[in-house]
């Protein structure tokens, strides 16, 4: 499989087969349903809470984005990319502020932008997913959130991602039917 881009989806240009092709064929997939959630929506719109939660659809392609790229970073760099090897205890209020503004479309961002690092982070991973060892793996730090001892190989981190981008794509369709009644599917 070689796969290229028409300038919404990320592009690879290693042919790649099996397991990886599998592991590309789904994270797009995925990204399409996600990126379909916002089709023709302003940034009002994009910024839009239109359930009791907080979650709006800018911020969920700008969180799905976010954390990509941190998994990514945790296959290249291992625990340092997550902050370290040791979670230390409650988080301060600028960690709390600075998590609840990685699910918001800030007044100073666009749903264009948001969607053009998705695409940058989208293609990196998918180079990675190419040409990665996918048996890879690095110790999780320690959290609560982790299993003691935990470690977890590049293909379990896409897998993670894939897992990631679909239960996020499922939030962003019901955020998108109540705000105009568009379906994803169905």
């Amino acid at each position: 499989m070689t796969s290229t881009t028409t300038g919404q989806e990320a592009s690879v240009t290693t042919a790649v087969t099996g397991e990886r092709a599998d592991l590309l064929e789904t994270l797009a997939a995925q990204r399409g349903f996600l990126r379909h959630t916002v089709q023709g929506l302003t940034d009002e719109q994009a910024r839009e809470r239109t359930t009791v939660s907080e979650l709006s659809l800018g911020g969920l392609i700008k969180h799905v984005a976010e954390t990509e790229q941190g998994w990514v970073a945790f296959i290249v760099d291992g625990p340092a990319a997550m902050g370290g090897t040791d979670w230390n205890g409650e988080p301060t209020p600028e960690m709390i502020e600075q998590f609840t503004a990685g699910f918001r479309l800030l007044p100073d961002e666009t749903l264009e932008g948001v969607l053009a690092r998705y695409d940058e982070v989208a293609r990196r991973t998918d180079e990675l997913v190419a040409t990665v060892d996918l048996d890879l793996s690095h110790p999780l730090p320690e959290a609560p959130w982790f299993e003691k001892g935990a470690r977890r190989s590049a293909r379990r981190v896409f897998m993670h991602i894939v897992a990631e981008t679909a239960q996020h794509s499922g939030h962003a369709d019901i955020l998108r039917e109540a705000l105009d009644g568009q379906k994803t599917m169905g």
